[in-house]
């Protein structure tokens, strides 16, 4: 014979307590496990009064493994992080670093000079310049 403990169905800490909480639990446990599960880098985007730059954080990455396109507007970064494991003799109890492909795209804005993208690697940072165009700035209509 089994031993089940028992549960007061209307006990008030049962009823919305703890279920409401583990409920609660389980939708923030498996958004955050599905958020990590691969790797995303962090980008910083930032705009001058002649360009626009996109700074990429791509630590431990060669340059050979990133691609980056602009087409319509749109500049699509993506590559892949790889695990290299070269020592068989280590043993890991802890890996916190995230690898995987990733593709991350942006709509750009429509005063850019498309011919002039320049992209550099170093130190783990991905740069990428784009001139804005004087031919395409935006006009502004005053309204009668």
């Amino acid at each position: 014979m089994a031993l089940t403990r028992y549960r007061d169905p209307f006990d008030i800490d049962t009823m919305f307590g703890r279920r409401f909480s583990d409920i609660v639990d389980d939708l923030f446990n498996d958004a955050v496990t599905v958020r990590n599960n691969g790797f995303t880098p962090s980008i910083d985007v930032s705009e001058s009064d002649d360009s626009y730059e996109v700074q990429v954080q791509l630590p431990g990455m060669n340059k050979e493994d990133i691609t980056v396109n602009l087409e319509d507007r749109v500049l699509s970064i993506s590559g892949e992080r790889k695990f290299k494991d070269e020592q068989k003799e280590k043993r890991y109890h802890k890996v916190e670093t995230r690898y995987g492909s990733f593709r991350r795209s942006f709509q750009l804005p429509e005063n850019i000079d498309s011919d002039s993208v320049k992209a550099s690697y170093q130190d783990g940072v991905l740069t990428i310049t784009i001139d804005k165009s004087s031919e395409k700035v935006e006009k502004r209509i005053d309204i009668s």
